[in-house]
């Protein structure tokens, strides 16, 4: 059933829920929203909610911090 809610494109994220679903730490999330500017969709309370294309832009933006963390690392 969680596949099946990943791949909604109506469903609003929560930035713990968005470090869940890609497997890093919060505050990895947050480091980007906060650097890129990213605003949220609303909010639920006092949480910041974001939807499924801003889960895919943070996904991506992560993919590339790893992959420039271990080419410096290998370079």
């Amino acid at each position: 059933m969680e596949t099946a809610m990943a791949d909604r494109r109506d469903v609003l994220w929560t930035v713990a829920r968005i470090a869940e679903r890609i497997r890093v730490p919060r505050h990895r999330v947050e480091y980007v929203i906060d650097t890129r500017g990213l605003r949220p969709a609303g909010r639920a309370g006092s949480a910041r909610v974001f939807d499924a294309s801003d889960v895919d832009l943070i996904e991506s933006i992560v993919a590339r911090m790893d992959e420039d963390r271990e080419g410096v690392r290998h370079g």
